[in-house]
């Protein structure tokens, strides 16, 4: 299941005041967009760096997609989704979430870790990356990336790829607001961005 581990101090981090966990160089992203791929129709989230312009595009599921737009635009649901019952169930048990690591890419599948603290222990889990963003949105939990993931804007990039727009837009959305919004998602053109 998970592993623990409670230092690694040979490991480089950016932006980071906790010791590292994996070895790997990791850079802090935030969430600035989420698209739709024109050609598969499917979400794309695209995570850029925090001091810089390098982007990750993710093309995740469409329950992702939407946990993570609820959560942006603060849309409050009657009865709670699967991400808040992670979050609700992480904290009733004592624990936290530290920070989420996407920290490689295999045959097209990114993979992530969630780092959870629970008094002095902290425990590595394997997870998907849209599951891993959507849980930390929820903790307000910092997201790192790879170093070596992260694409340069001017790798190819399409002109339209929104890597320079501010965090998706819109708080207190109604659900029909939230409705609209995801049925109206522009269209953007990732196909160059195959990992």
């Amino acid at each position: 299941m998970g592993t623990k581990s409670t230092s690694c101090p040979r490991f480089a981090f950016r932006h980071s005041a906790t010791p590292c966990l994996i070895a790997v160089s990791m850079v802090a992203v935030t969430v600035v967009r989420l698209g739709l791929d024109g050609a598969s129709n499917s979400p794309v989230v695209v995570l850029r760096e925090v001091d810089g312009r390098r982007f990750l595009p993710i093309w995740i599921g469409s329950p992702e997609a939407e946990a993570i737009v609820v959560h942006m635009n603060q849309v409050k649901r009657e009865r709670p989704m699967t991400h808040d019952l992670c979050r609700t169930i992480i904290s009733a048990l004592g624990g936290t979430l530290r920070r989420v690591h996407i920290h490689r890419v295999h045959n097209n599948t990114y993979f992530a870790a969630l780092f959870l603290e629970r008094g002095a222990d902290i425990i590595q889990i394997d997870a998907r990356p849209s599951d891993s963003i959507a849980i930390a949105l929820r903790f307000d939990a910092p997201i790192f990336v790879e170093d070596s993931l992260l694409h340069s804007p001017d790798d190819d990039a399409p002109d339209d790829l929104p890597i320079d727009g501010s965090p998706m837009a819109g708080h207190g959305m109604t659900t029909e607001e939230l409705q609209s919004y995801l049925a109206t998602l522009r269209p953007e053109d990732f196909g160059k961005f195959n990992p």
